[in-house]
């Protein structure tokens, strides 16, 4: 989003303005060591000027004579440098990136720095770093799963990394569905981490969050908070929306026709949506409509995660 870029170029900016202020500090430090390095430099912009207009007027053999010169002048820089403990490399601005030095572009490119910037805002205005250091495909563990539930899973978990692995090639949607505490968070949240680490922006919100969301954007508010206007484009536009307990929320006329615009609108995009949900494709159907059921059937692979809690499993085994 323009913000966003707008935010990563302010910290750009702030670092051209310290390159320049401590090139500054220390060309003023070492001329003062070095009283000559002015005078010197001095010379060498005159004689580089005059290279030029002989170069212009066809001079060759005054060319010659001042490349000689100004070849001269340059060693007796460099060995007064290297008397005061300085290198050719001290008259130069230092860089955070040098690869860039510190623009955030290489030609018309973004550097790899850039894309290290957006992957760290990606994270903080997510909320989601800390969540997702805990909850990630290292941390996946198969151990809660036996049997036949083990095998859906493994491939469930593979269909995860393929929708990963295609997300830049292929529109894709998917609709976890499964009982609760059978992992429909905890495989969304590996999907979010690994398409964030690669600079993709994701949006994750409660069913209850995103209609929320959406009723103060729509009606608006008793304190003037314009946020939730704001956090509308990022709804419809971010890379990977996930919508986390759909059904959870209190179902009424407002949420299923803002569900049904929300979901289309990003087909519409192109953008790819993650829904969770506890509920059934017939429960989904009763409360959001068979128009709304028909759409997701047409634009997301459903897949049904096996299993019981393994959030009271846990707890039974560890006793806390």
């Amino acid at each position: 989003m323009n913000t966003q870029y707008e935010a990563i170029m302010r910290t750009y900016a702030s670092r051209q303005a310290k390159n320049r202020r401590e090139l500054e500090e220390r060309l003023t430090k070492i001329q003062n060591q070095i009283p000559l390095l002015s005078s010197l430099d001095a010379s060498l912009v005159s004689l580089q000027a005059e290279q030029v207009r002989a170069s212009i007027n066809g001079h060759p053999e005054r060319q010659n004579q001042l490349k000689n010169e100004l070849a001269q002048l340059r060693r007796k820089r460099q060995s007064l440098l290297e008397a005061g403990g300085y290198t050719l490399k001290d008259l130069e601005p230092s860089y955070t990136c040098p690869d860039c030095q510190d623009t955030g572009y290489i030609g018309t490119e973004k550097c790899h720095c850039f894309l290290q910037a957006e992957i760290e805002l990606i994270y903080h205005q997510s909320h989601l770093k800390e969540i997702l250091a805990q909850e990630n495909f290292h941390t996946f563990s198969y151990s809660w799963y036996e049997g036949e539930d083990l095998e859906i899973m493994k491939h469930h978990v593979m269909d995860a990394r393929l929708f990963i692995e295609a997300f830049d090639r292929e529109f894709q949607n998917l609709l976890l569905l499964g009982a609760v505490g059978t992992g429909k968070t905890f495989l969304s949240n590996c999907i979010a981490k690994e398409l964030m680490d690669t600079g993709h922006s994701v949006v994750y919100l409660t069913a209850f969050q995103l209609f929320q969301l959406l009723s103060k954007a729509v009606f608006g508010n008793d304190h003037g908070d314009t946020s939730p206007q704001q956090a509308y484009p990022y709804i419809l536009d971010c890379d990977l929306l996930i919508i986390d307990d759909l059904g959870t929320e209190l179902p009424n006329s407002f949420t299923v026709s803002q569900f049904f615009l929300c979901i289309n609108e990003r087909i519409l995009r192109r953008k790819a949506t993650l829904i969770s949900s506890n509920l059934d494709m017939e429960a989904l159907q009763n409360i959001y409509s068979e128009r709304t059921l028909s759409r997701i059937i047409s634009s997301y692979t459903i897949r049904k995660l096996p299993g019981t809690d393994i959030r009271i499993r846990k707890k039974l085994q560890t006793g806390t």
